[in-house]
């Protein structure tokens, strides 16, 4: 029962995501929903409903904001992190990514593989940076941490 169910990304503001970027969007969202952990530890000071949970996702105030609600509406937990620790980690995704998608167009398949290695362990960083930063709030596995950092690539995009 401890999952998100549904999932929504706050973009208003932000700019139109190209098509590479809306392909990653999509697949993070369908991979996520398909299979995920995403556990609310109980709080001392409060009752935690249980899942499975409606998670939206936006960058408010410089601060990426995880809004945790039951399927049914009621309210689970909400809260903010800042963004200056995946500032570096998002910009060094976007240029790998950008050199991905260029070399996917005319480099021979050894030199794409080399830059996807690098790709995925820059993700996996990203992966390991959100799971630090949620730690106390929500447990996730690393599936889910990658998948919630695509989305927050995403949101840095457009932010």
């Amino acid at each position: 029962m401890s999952h998100i169910a549904e999932i929504t990304l706050d973009e208003t503001g932000l700019a139109p995501p190209t098509p590479e970027i809306e392909q990653e969007r999509k697949v993070a969202i369908f991979d996520l929903l398909e299979k995920n952990t995403f556990t609310l530890p109980d709080r001392d000071d409060r009752e935690i409903p249980p899942g499975p949970y409606k998670l939206d996702l936006a960058i408010r105030e410089k601060r990426l904001v995880f809004d945790v609600s039951t399927t049914d509406g009621d309210k689970a937990a909400e809260f903010r992190l800042s963004l200056g620790p995946f500032r570096q980690v998002v910009k060094d995704y976007f240029q790998i990514c950008e050199s991905y998608f260029e070399a996917v167009k005319t480099m021979p398949p050894s030199q794409i593989e080399t830059i996807d290695m690098a790709r995925r362990g820059i993700h996996d960083e990203g992966s390991r940076v959100l799971q630090e930063r949620l730690d106390g709030k929500v447990e996730i596995d690393d599936g889910t941490a990658r998948r919630l950092f695509t989305l927050i690539c995403v949101l840095h995009f457009g932010g």
